[in-house]
């Protein structure tokens, strides 16, 4: 392509409205522009990246045995519903585009394609002669984000590589789980990418065990916790670990102390000359299901830690059948205005007891009666601890479970692992953490959608059984913007070689120097031919103009034909690492040839 030809232009300032490196430089280098709030065009040289991605996507997945497909951005409420996640998707997390067609029927813009992936298995999917299968597609998606921010990271439309395997039974699905995450590791490595694997929460996708691929970038908004071993790494909204040592408790009775103004486990713990790991810190929920019953959580957890307010969610929607409902809605600390919707009387906010009376809650049809009283791990062994007393200004010391207090029935690891936690393989091992971008994500769905929608094959024996499910979903456009994040420097973009939108950019110093405009069109026809990718700058613009545009742009070869063709040479400079030298004309190809490959 000859950029004379080309649509062409860029910044020489950062954008105001971009925050971080690769949001800045993608628009100013001409790649991408903002139509509205997270709505991007892709422009020519960003659809060729994208269709490079898409394609080494393509690629592992036929050789993964995926089959491409393409489904509808457009479904029918009834499918959501049918699988229970209308109310979460349009409600609770409020991420699904809704609309009413002019026959009055609600539709969404598919955010993700479960519903339907499973609606066509079920009509089309009928013997264990069938499975395994795995379909994919590399689709726009749609998500109502609340605050859409970094350019390609965080839109409301975006394009995704989403696959749906069907499977006989979960020892099947644990075989394409594995092949996935093989076909991932390739896609990313192949891509250029520097990336960790990591456990993560499945969240509204649901599903037994999930993996998440971060791109490891500061700019990343997930926090990776990890070990130096690499026999750990998760998202800090799933990992695990060892809370610090216990330093025991100064007190041997228990009584009730006057502890004014110490409303923070800080203040509490310098006036009775404590660790704040023998404090049991007590926090109050309101958990509203998708039924419109309102639900307080009373939250047991040790003063130095805090709640991992993900793993609380997963842990409601796990008891939403308790209280005739499917999933949660909403999860939040109440403040003493929201208590007017449900309390008979303040609570003490701060000074709160364990064994918080149920009278505390106004009696009414949509409330439930009673405190739903969870404990963390980290509470249970604790002896001759100290807590609140259930009146302001007061904490008990001393106190018991089994004693004082009644350990709650129901014990979870509803805590935040942190920076500096022992690890649970390895005690010596201590979590570190590093800041990443998620890119892809598999998870093991087992039996969730084809049990809620019907979805059944006829088993060697002849028994209708429940189609094992799972699902993989790849950021196409965000795991090219993430590339940029990962590799740029002062001057520009610096593109790994397979997924830049031209290998090679040919400079000619001066256009109306016919040797130079002459070998710059026998190179540019050469190298195409060859099968590399070349861009030619054609315009006539200072040199110095056409060098900054190159390394802005992020082309890993830049071919100049200047001052060397004089001895029948041409400069060729490398962008990742500045290295200049000169070639001849007849060896320029080769050279490049052996450059890419390595």
């Amino acid at each position: 392509m000859r950029l004379s030809q080309m649509l062409f232009v860029t910044l020489r300032e950062d954008p105001a409205d971009a925050e971080i490196p690769s949001h800045k430089l993608l628009l100013r280098a001409g790649y991408i522009r903002r139509i509205g709030s997270g709505i991007y065009a892709y422009l020519p040289l960003m659809w060729r990246v994208l269709q490079k991605v898409s394609q080494i996507v393509r690629e592992e997945m036929n050789a993964a045995g995926g089959q491409e497909c393409l489904l509808p951005q457009l479904q029918p409420s009834e499918l959501w519903k049918e699988s229970g996640r209308w109310d979460t998707y349009t409600k609770a997390e409020g991420i699904m585009f809704a609309l009413v067609d002019r026959q009055q029927r609600e539709l969404g813009l598919g955010p993700t394609h479960e519903e339907v992936i499973t609606t066509v298995a079920k009509e089309m999917i009928r013997s264990y002669r069938q499975l395994p299968l795995n379909l994919y597609q590399i689709q726009t998606k749609f998500r109502d984000e609340i605050r859409p921010r970094f350019g390609l990271m965080r839109g409301r439309e975006f394009i995704m590589k989403d696959a749906y395997s069907f499977n006989l039974d979960e020892e099947c699905l644990k075989k394409t789980y594995s092949a996935m995450d093989v076909a991932y590791r390739n896609i990313f490595r192949r891509c250029g990418l520097a990336f960790r694997a990591v456990e993560a929460d499945s969240g509204a996708i649901g599903g037994s065990a999930s993996q998440e691929f971060m791109v490891l970038a500061d700019a990343g908004e997930d926090e990776v916790l990890y070990t130096s071993d690499e026999k750990y790494a998760a998202n800090v909204e799933k990992a695990v670990s060892l809370p610090p040592e216990i330093i025991p408790s100064p007190f041997t009775k228990f009584s009730n102390e006057a502890t004014p103004k110490t409303d923070t486990i800080e203040k509490l713990c310098k006036l009775l000359k404590c660790s704040p790991t023998v404090v049991v810190k007590n926090v109050l929920y309101e958990a509203m299901y998708d039924n419109g019953r309102l639900v307080l959580v009373l939250v047991q957890i040790r003063g130095d830690q805090e709640v991992n307010e993900v793993k609380l969610q997963n842990e409601l929607v796990r008891l939403a059948s308790d209280y005739g409902a499917t999933t949660l809605l909403t999860l939040k600390v109440p403040d003493g205005a929201a208590q007017d919707k449900w309390a008979a009387q303040r609570v003490p906010l701060g000074y709160i007891a364990p064994d918080l009376s149920d009278d505390y809650i106004q009696k009414a049809k949509d409330i439930e009666a009673k405190f739903l009283r969870i404990a963390d791990l980290t509470v249970t062994g604790l002896t001759n601890f100290v807590t609140g007393a259930g009146e302001i200004d007061h904490h008990v010391v001393g106190a018991n479970w089994g004693k004082e207090y009644q350990l709650p029935q129901k014990v979870a690891d509803i805590r935040k692992a942190k920076i500096n936690d022992r690890a649970l393989h390895d005690p010596n091992q201590t979590l570190q953490s590093a800041r990443g971008i998620e890119v892809g994500h598999i998870f093991q769905l087992g039996y969730k959608y084809s049990r809620a929608m019907g979805a059944v094959y006829t088993n060697e024996a002849g028994v209708e059984t429940p189609l094992c499910m799972g699902c993989y979903g790849i950021g196409v456009s965000r795991l090219a913007q993430s590339a940029v994040e990962q590799s740029y420097d002062k001057d520009g973009i610096i593109w790994p070689t397979t997924i830049a939108p031209y290998t090679a950019i040919i400079v000619v110093p001066n256009i109306s120097d016919a040797e130079q405009m002459a070998a710059a069109e026998k190179l540019y026809n050469q190298l195409n031919e060859a099968g590399i990718d070349t861009l030619w700058d054609d315009r006539d613009e200072r040199a110095g103009v056409k060098f900054k545009d190159a390394d802005l742009i992020g082309i890993p070869y830049r071919i100049v034909t200047g001052k060397a063709l004089k001895s029948g040479k041409v400069e060729v400079v490398e962008r990742a690492t500045k290295r200049t030298r000169e070639v001849a004309l007849g060896d320029l190809v080769n050279t490049l040839l052996a450059a890419i490959k390595s």
